[in-house]
Order: C-alpha cells, then structure tokens, then sequence
C-alpha cells in the first residue's frame, strides 16, 4: 500500500516535488573501486584513494551521475584524522584529503553538467559528504556492531572534528550512514547542532528487520532522527537486502522525513581477512527497490558490493 506523503525538505522538493517521484543514490565507492583495479585492504580503506589516485574517485562519482544517480556520497566514509595520522599525516594535510573527497565529488558534477545529456526537468545532482560511524576507522569490524567503549564526549569530538572540515568543502547535505547504535545516532545529531545551517541525512545499519546492528530498535533510532529539524531524511543502509521491507514496515507513519533505503548487496563482510561471503538474495536491486517505493522510501541506492550497473538499472525501473 502506497504511504502518504512525508512532508519534503526544501533541498529535496526539486528532486521529490511529483508525488512518487524518487531520488537515486549512488552505489559502492569502495568496492567499485577495488573492481577497477584499486587496492583498498588497507585500514584507510576507500581513503586510501584519496591519497594515491583520486582522479578514479572522480570519474566513479562521474559514472554514477551517467547512471542516472542524483546523489554523490564522497569518500570520506573511513577518512578520519586519526586514520590519518597513523599514517604519519600532519593535521593540516589530513584536513586536505577530507575536503578533497568533497571537492572531487564536486568536480565531477561540474563535469556531468558540461558534458552529460540528461533529463531536461531534472535537477542537478547532489553531493552528500559521507560521514561514517566511529568504529570504521578501527578497522575491526565494530563499526557493524557499535559496541565501543568511548566517552560521549570523544565520540561526539571524533565526528565534530570531521563534519567541520567537510564542511568548508562546500557538499550539498551530510550523509551520517551505516550507525550501528542509537547511542552514536543521538551523539551525532548533538554534534550537528553545533553547525546549524548544516543539513543530513541519517541512515542506520540493521541485524534483522526491527534491530540495529547494536540491538536496539529501528523505531526508536527513527523516531530520535524525527525531532531534528536538520535531517532531511532517515532510514537504513550497509544492511542485508532482505531485512528492508520489514524495517520500512515497521516505521510506518511514525515519521515525517522522507524514507532513505540503500542497502549492501546482501553479501557479508569478514572483517578480519576483508573478504565477503554469499548473500541471501538472488534478487536485483531494482526488482526489490518496487516494494521499499511502495512501503514509502522515496531515496533509494545501493552500499557496499553495488556498482555503476546496479544503480544504471535502479534508475530505469523507478522511472519508468
């Protein structure tokens, strides 16, 4: 049964401005990435790029605007002064690399927009700087369970430090994806606060279809991401395909911010060797993204193991 319609942030109405209308998301950085050939079994992860060819981020980004994205998510979901700094980077030149996976997605809009045909009552895409939980930069799979012993205090300076310098690179919105605990969800909306004119999105990652990955409820962490008035949308990513419906279910009429659903490809991660073992699913991206429109997510993509052609196919079944 079609949702009724949530009330449309001024940023999105372009995009979301016909009823049903969708916005497409991009797919896998990372992971798209390592099929081209990069080597990304580092701590730094898709940061790593940053440092050694960010042109290739630039033209992926460019390539899923081709595909028919709307929005890019920047590399910057494991980029972090910490990460950095155990590499022997200064503060000032880790500051560099976090802007840069912002202005290389940038970059790429400017060439989509020079060179790309496009749908004429199509905006131009968005640029969502990606902002990871804490544990992504531990490199210890905890990022998917949320279970780090920190102060709040160091969390929210952790993430203060980062949404500050990605900032200054001028992105359309933030992306607070793939939060595993509703702890790091609410120290995270307290540290937008201290930006005002700054806008996100907040996505959590899921065990099942009601829990995060931390245990606690999906309607809990939604309903936290409702009072703030800087989040254009909520919903879940880096999750099991199968677990979307029930999750969109289960949060039915209870928010008022648009539905964000961008799942991994239903395949698992082995943090300790970076490997992935087979999924759930033989089901498409876009045949499963028909059901999550029609429970009411109005911003649809793909996470991790998802690629240019994944994204290129969403595109045409939602809109057609």
């Amino acid at each position: 049964m079609q949702q009724p319609s949530p009330i449309v942030p001024a940023l999105l109405q372009p995009y979301l401005r016909r009823a049903g209308d969708i916005l497409v998301l991009d797919g896998a950085l990372a992971t798209e990435l390592e099929s081209r050939g990069a080597d990304i079994n580092d701590p730094l992860w898709s940061a790593k790029i940053l440092l050694e060819a960010p042109a290739s981020i630039r033209q992926l980004h460019y390539d899923y605007f081709a595909a028919g994205a709307d929005v890019a998510i920047t590399a910057s979901y494991q980029a972090s002064f910490e990460g950095f700094a155990a590499r022997g980077l200064d503060r000032s030149q880790s500051a560099k690399l976090i802007r840069l996976s912002v202005e290389l997605a940038l970059q790429a809009r400017d060439d989509f927009l020079e060179k790309a045909e496009r749908e004429s009552d199509r905006p131009p895409p968005l640029v969502a700087a990606s902002v990871g939980p804490y544990g992504a930069h531990l490199h210890d799979g905890s990022e998917y369970r949320g279970d780090y012993s920190v102060p709040d205090r160091q969390l929210i300076d952790f993430h203060l430090r980062r949404i500050e310098v990605l900032l200054q690179a001028g992105p359309d919105l933030l992306a607070l994806e793939t939060i595993p605990s509703l702890r790091e969800g609410e120290l995270l909306l307290r540290a937008l606060e201290e930006f005002p004119h700054a806008l996100a999105w907040l996505s959590f990652s899921c065990r099942d279809g009601a829990s995060l990955n931390h245990g606690e409820s999906f309607a809990s962490a939604m309903a936290a991401a409702a009072d703030s008035a800087q989040i254009v949308a909520a919903g879940v990513n880096c999750t099991p395909p199968q677990f979307v419906c029930d999750l969109l279910t289960s949060v039915s009429g209870e928010t008022g911010k648009p539905l964000l659903a961008y799942p991994n490809s239903g395949e698992c991660y082995v943090a300790g060797d970076n490997t992935w073992l087979p999924g759930q699913t033989d089901d498409s991206l876009a045949g499963m993204a028909a059901q999550w429109r029609r429970l009411g997510a109005r911003i649809i993509g793909g996470c991790c193991r998802t690629g240019v052609a994944d994204i290129a196919q969403l595109s045409r079944s939602l809109r057609t």
